[in-house]
């Protein structure tokens, strides 16, 4: 790769990494600015978020020194071939499980979305394939909607 390839590499790492580094750093600055850190009971809405926003930010500084440092020029970072199909494929596939979602529902969205995901991207056997939707898709519900009580979307064959 060239000097200037090598730049332009380690230059998208370093602009990825300052804004995720800006955004861990408000993400930190908002939780503490509109939500109570601390309680009487002990930690408060802004205690996990002030927390995530902060290791976000420690994580992107540790990645903005090593772009810096770095003289490898790393791999290409925009995918071609058969990286790029795949790509669209995953983007595709998500754009419509959240545009189907209300029609389907989230039980049988996620279904039809791991299908496609696990057998044509992946390239799995449809047993496995099958599987691993049903067993996803169950472990949402479960968690969801029996022992968290959150109103998934229900399609329109009710589930």
């Amino acid at each position: 790769m060239t000097a200037r390839g090598a730049l332009a590499v380690r230059g998208a790492d370093r602009i990825a990494a300052a804004g995720l580094l800006a955004l861990g750093v408000a993400f930190s600055a908002g939780a503490l600015r509109y939500y109570d850190y601390w309680g009487p009971n002990g930690p408060g809405p802004a205690f996990l978020p002030f927390w995530l926003g902060l290791i976000m930010a420690v994580l992107a500084a540790l990645l903005l020194v090593k772009a810096i440092r770095s003289e490898d020029p790393g791999e290409e970072w925009l995918p071609r071939g058969d990286s790029l199909r795949r790509l669209f494929l995953v983007l595709a596939a998500t754009i419509a499980f959240v545009a189907l979602l209300q029609v389907v529902g989230m039980i049988l969205g996620t279904v039809l979305f791991l299908i496609v995901v696990v057998r044509f991207l992946d390239r799995h056997p449809w047993p496995l394939t099958i599987a691993v939707a049903l067993a996803v898709a169950g472990v949402n519900y479960l968690v969801f909607t029996f022992w968290l009580r959150v109103p998934l979307p229900v399609g329109v064959l009710g589930f």
